[in-house]
């Protein structure tokens, strides 16, 4: 089930996946949902890989005020303190420009110990722009062009880097 160059054939891309508690990378439903079939995946053994964005605001952590109102604040966090870093680094084209890509990986691990390895894309790189930079801040932030900088850089980074 792994191509002759030993590269899993299943490759998965979600802008939101639930890995652990303590990496806010998901808001909710779909990202438990992705996260459950990632631990699925590696209990069946599926040669598999998954890709998604390191974001360093996280979504939100929801607080009550003094009077009972919600509030939302940022649940920041940073992938380098909790994840080994990818030594493999690349560039994707979004509006004409060179974004660099950096990946941080999460191993979820299967009950045989088999594991689906998940990549973290992260774009807050000194060679990038201020803007570019924050592309991987926020899941779900920001107006239609950072979300749709966020999609072209999920998408085209996930057939670049399923081989790392």
């Amino acid at each position: 089930m792994v191509t002759e160059k030993g590269i899993p054939k299943i490759a998965y891309f979600c802008m939101e996946i639930a890995l652990d508690p303590s990496i806010p990378s998901y808001g909710g439903g779909l990202g438990i949902l992705a996260g459950d079939m990632l631990r699925s995946a590696a209990d069946l053994e599926l040669p598999m890989v998954a890709i998604s964005l390191a974001y360093r605001n996280g979504y939100f952590r929801q607080r009550l005020d003094q009077g009972g109102n919600q509030y939302e604040e940022p649940d920041p966090w940073q992938p380098e303190t909790v994840l080994p870093s990818v030594e493999v680094a690349f560039s994707v084209r979004i509006e004409d420009r060179d974004v660099k890509v950096r990946a941080w990986r999460y191993s979820v691990h299967g009950l045989s110990g088999f594991i689906v390895p998940v990549y973290l894309l992260d774009t807050d790189l000194p060679e990038n722009s201020d803007y570019d930079r924050t592309l991987t801040d926020s899941l779900y932030g920001g107006d239609q062009r950072y979300r749709i900088g966020q999609e072209v850089l999920l998408g085209m980074a996930a057939s670049l880097c399923c081989g790392i």
